[in-house]
């Protein structure tokens, strides 16, 4: 039929231009080809993509892993200076009331490094204040280790006061601006798991060295604390800048190229830095005049007045409802109940540490799944029942097998509590709800409230307790945390899935700042709701 005829294929199928397509011959339809190569190309790029989201979740975790280092120097202190205190005591002959001053003066000292933090960590960066605050936070330390006296001790609790002031405040600010808005609730909470991990050691190295003469387990104990900040020198080389501080030293290709390395999706970061650049007022490479930071902190408008109420409440909650009584002084609560001897004491307070450590990492797992606010109210409502056992335990069920297990049962579940919700939460709400220009110092300011509160909690704890007894103490501190279960109820919004700038936005409409859920007008600014 010429060249219109219909020739079979090798498998039967007929083919048009009468060039047999079956399987055995050597020729293919165009659409075929183009459908393979196709597939291929899709499937190569879906293999670079995943490549890609593997490497940069792997180097966003190392950033927010030594980013958190010196959040161990805290937990450490914290925890190393519990048992420490025992023999200082003995060592030094302190009386109690140096006892409690030692104890405390580092929490009150280091408000002054946060406040230092806010204005050093916009001067010379994120990065290098965390390099600024391991440095201070070394001498210190070892000024600590060879004290030969309580003032000479206290000279270097000072200074180690400073530096953990300094590393407390940066970790999460910087961790927040370099994460990415999936994974920002769990990474931001890394600096609380150092924190418990730091207490943890402390605990353990009071254990281990306790069989030591007295003149020389202290020193030890307190010396250990001086490695993890060695590791701070190293992470230097790997972390970078905060995208968001280079932005606000118009450093824009620095921050594009910073973004690259921490966004999964290529596409997505031009988008993430022009708002940026628009938090930052410099969109369209534009700077605007704008009022001191301090000016606008202390003379806010309706808006940061709400962010600080949040900020600031939720940091000074997270202390006066009595964590560092209970971590500081657990060995002092468990002789109160009854536990004889330093070992079995100083045993107790391990089980309490790894029960702190191990449901930090539960809140690691929910925060960015449940969301901040359901955890807050899961810690605070926890929080407040165990305080009240133990008061009520302490006050009434005297020094029996019932009464010890019933304590440390109370002191497990309170820490428990505490490291599920309040004690990441407040880190990371800290870190968020301030606009950039803000943050850093708006950051400082939350955790001098913090700070400062742990300071009066752990320098009043034996006075008030000699005073209205040891259960009558945590009494006070359960009806504390009830109230932040209102407090938690009326002023915190949830910040699950938010951008950092869309973050600032809810504070603008009272009541999505009340707790109510509005929508974003813009629909480049719509949250996905989970």
């Amino acid at each position: 039929m010429g060249l219109m005829d219909v020739q079979e294929t090798g498998n039967g199928e007929m083919g048009m231009s009468g060039i047999s397509l079956g399987t055995k011959n050597k020729y293919k339809r165009m659409d075929s080809e183009l459908t393979d190569d196709h597939d291929f190309d899709l499937s190569q790029h879906h293999h670079k993509t995943e490549d890609r989201g593997s490497s940069t979740r792997k180097y966003v975790l190392a950033c927010a892993v030594f980013a958190s280092l010196n959040n161990v120097l805290l937990g450490y202190d914290v925890g190393v200076m519990s048992g420490a205190i025992i023999f200082i005591q003995e060592d030094l002959k302190i009386t109690e009331v140096q006892e409690e001053i030692l104890v405390g003066i580092l929490s009150i000292v280091s408000l002054f490094g946060s406040l230092a933090g806010g204005k050093t960590s916009d001067v010379i960066g994120r990065k290098w204040t965390m390099a600024f605050a391991a440095v201070v936070f070394q001498i210190g330390a070892g000024i600590m280790t060879v004290a030969p006296s309580f003032q000479v001790l206290m000279i270097g609790r000072f200074l180690a006061g400073v530096g953990i002031g300094l590393g407390v405040m940066i970790a999460p600010v910087y961790i927040a601006e370099i994460s990415p808005t999936v994974s920002r609730g769990s990474l931001t909470s890394f600096p609380e798991i150092f924190i418990n991990l730091g207490i943890l050691l402390g605990y353990v190295s009071n254990y281990a060295f306790s069989g030591l003469p007295v003149h020389i387990n202290w020193r030890i104990m307190l010396a250990v604390g001086i490695l993890p900040s060695i590791f701070i020198g190293f992470a230097l080389f790997i972390i970078p800048e905060s995208p968001r501080w280079l932005v606000m030293q118009n450093r824009i290709d620095e921050a594009r190229s910073v973004l690259l390395k921490t966004n999964e999706n290529e596409a997505e970061v031009e988008e993430r830095l022009a708002e940026i650049q628009l938090a930052a007022g410099i969109s369209n490479a534009e700077k605007y005049e704008e009022k001191p930071v301090w000016r606008e902190l202390l003379r806010p408008s309706p808006a940061i007045r709400r962010m600080l109420v949040t900020g600031f409440g939720i940091q000074c909650f997270q202390q006066i409802t009595g964590i560092d009584a209970t971590v500081y002084y657990s060995p002092e609560i468990f002789i109160e109940a009854g536990i004889e001897g330093k070992s079995k004491v100083l045993a107790a307070t391990v089980a309490v540490g790894v029960t702190k450590t191990v449901f930090i990492l539960v809140a690691i797992i929910l925060i960015d799944r449940l969301g901040r606010k359901p955890l807050l109210y899961i810690s605070t409502i926890g929080m407040t029942f165990c305080l009240f056992s133990l008061g009520f335990t302490l006050t009434f069920l005297g020094k029996g097998q019932i009464g010890i297990l019933l304590v440390i049962l109370s002191i497990c579940g309170n820490v428990a509590f505490f490291s599920v919700g309040i004690g990441p939460v407040c880190w990371v709400l800290t870190s968020e709800i301030f606009p950039l220009r803000l943050r850093a110092q708006a950051a400082a300011l939350g955790a001098v409230g913090n700070r400062v509160s742990s300071g009066i909690v752990a320098m009043s704890f034996l006075s008030v307790s000699r005073a209205i007894s040891v259960g009558g103490t945590f009494f006070i501190f359960s009806a504390i945390s009830a109230l932040s279960v209102l407090f938690v109820h009326t002023v915190v919004p949830e910040t699950k899935g938010k951008s950092l700038e869309q973050i600032e936005l809810l504070f603008q409409d009272n009541r999505e700042w009340q707790g109510s859920e509005v929508e974003l007008g813009d629909v480049e600014h719509l949250v996905q709701k989970e």
